[in-house]
């Protein structure tokens, strides 16, 4: 038995109670992987890795010396959300994301939450993600983060919270989608007795989003997806997706500006672009808007934006919402936007910038995670509790010096799931990231990223940082 001696190690499982049984949505899964002959489970796990390896599903490690482009980790054994928790993670998700939608346009129009006092607007003037080129400007639709992928931990309680927002350039999907697809090949029978809901269908919902956004009077739109090149981490993803999408994946040399359009050079001439799905961060997308030393963007895209001759998906300006010192007044803009209280908790945050906040921070360190601003990736955080006397010191010149640019939160007694660990299962860490297309209505696609931490004892998931990925299996309601 794979899970005979498994010890859940006092955290929250998502596979097993504190008495070692089966939760009720994993207990048919195990019974089916119990009935494999001795081996097999680790036949198909080396199986797939030999799968994903000739997919080429890789990701890139920026700061390395030996080889930067690495293989994805994957472990087989799946995360399993029961039908009740994801309809409560579906509707937070929608909620959150229909409030965020709401504050960037107000902060860029009628700036009514500064007006009432609600949200400091000394923040958003000292935030590196606010672009004043984006005020007064209406998107098409009225839709800011049309592509939102949000960041879950689950604590020790069992409840989903909120880490952080990704509403510029979200990746990881294509794993998502990888995932299934190779999972699907590796346990077809198990699929079927357990009515798991399907991912596949969602390039057609990203391209079906992405032409709901063309400018008004384009019936048929040309929809291409715009990548800074194939020393981007996530290159993978952006080829895969366009080709998944049937789009054109370009560059910035592709595309040019004439007469107040934006065009892609072919070899019949020059087509017109109507919508573009930008994985270039604002600062790089025009140089005569943003950064002038850009080369991967488009020069005078900005104008035709403003113009209302192309879309950009995501619209630029949407990074506002990812700057985690924003975060932490999300609860509030929900209730703002919306009237109702979230519907999925953030974490407790605390804001360096608040002087209250700022001094139980300096006295807590060992205790806390401090996390910049607008870094990704696990980069720049401190973990307290794993952290030497001589970072913790580190940091707090460095929170005495740009208080604005920190936060901290507790440590999370991160959620664990099961890993073949050789012939048996072992508990690992998870987080989760959810993606959210926000067109003519608002979808959450059932599933997404489940990363883990596959070193033992680890809290970093970061694929960057040692981390791998699993097969979210979100089960449909039978009832």
């Amino acid at each position: 038995m794979y899970y005979k001696d498994y010890d859940t190690e006092g955290f929250f499982d998502e596979y097993f109670h504190a008495d070692g049984s089966p939760r009720e949505g994993a207990s048919i899964l195990l019974k089916r992987l119990e009935q494999l002959p001795g081996g097999e489970l680790l036949r198909r796990q080396k199986a797939t890795e030999a799968r994903l390896f000739q997919m080429g599903v890789t990701f890139t490690v920026y700061g390395e010396e030996e080889g930067t482009e690495r293989i994805f980790p994957f472990d087989i054994i799946p995360r399993v959300i029961e039908a009740r928790e994801w309809e409560a993670l579906e509707r937070g998700l929608k909620q959150r994301i229909y409030a965020l939608n709401l504050f960037i346009d107000d902060i860029y129009n009628d700036k009514k939450i500064l007006k009432d006092r609600v949200f400091p607007e000394e923040l958003l003037k000292t935030s590196k993600c606010y672009r004043p080129q984006c005020e007064g400007f209406k998107p098409p639709r009225g839709i800011w983060c049309h592509i939102s992928g949000t960041d879950l931990v689950r604590g020790g309680d069992g409840i989903y919270y909120v880490l952080e927002d990704n509403l510029r350039c979200p990746s990881g999907v294509s794993y998502v989608l990888e995932n299934r697809e190779v999972l699907k090949r590796t346990f077809p029978r198990i699929f079927e007795d357990l009515k798991i809901r399907p991912v596949d269908d969602y390039p057609y919902r990203l391209r079906e989003m992405l032409q709901y956004m063309a400018p008004d009077g384009v019936h048929s739109p040309t929809v291409v997806l715009l990548t800074p090149g194939i020393y981007n981490s996530a290159y993978f993803e952006h080829s895969y997706l366009a080709q998944q999408m049937g789009i054109e994946l370009v560059e910035g040399g592709d595309l040019a500006v004439t007469d107040g359009y934006v065009y892609m050079k072919t070899t019949k001439g020059l087509q017109r672009v109507d919508v573009i799905y930008r994985r270039i961060d604002d600062d790089f997308i025009d140089p005569l808007a943003f950064r002038e030393d850009s080369l991967l963007g488009v020069p005078g895209i900005m104008d035709v934006y403003k113009s209302g001759h192309v879309a950009l998906v995501n619209a630029i300006g949407t990074g506002i919402a990812d700057d985690k010192i924003i975060y932490a007044y999300v609860p509030e803009i929900i209730k703002y936007y919306t009237g109702e209280d979230p519907i999925l908790p953030n974490v407790p945050t605390y804001v360096c910038w608040e002087e209250l906040d700022r001094k139980y921070v300096l006295e807590n360190l060992e205790s806390l995670v401090v996390k910049p601003a607008n870094e990704s990736g696990g980069y720049g955080i401190m973990i307290g509790p794993k952290a030497s006397a001589r970072v913790r010191e580190e940091f707090r010149g460095k929170i005495l010096e740009d208080p604005r640019n920190y936060i901290a939160q507790p440590t999370v007694s991160l959620s664990r799931v099961p890993i073949l660990a050789g012939e048996r299962f072992e508990g690992r860490h998870v987080d989760f990231r959810p993606y959210t297309l926000y067109g003519e209505d608002i979808y959450v696609m059932p599933g997404g990223l489940t990363r883990v931490a596959l070193k033992k004892g680890s809290l970093v998931v970061n694929s960057s940082q040692g981390g791998g990925s699993k097969d979210t299996w979100v089960l449909r309601d039978l009832s």
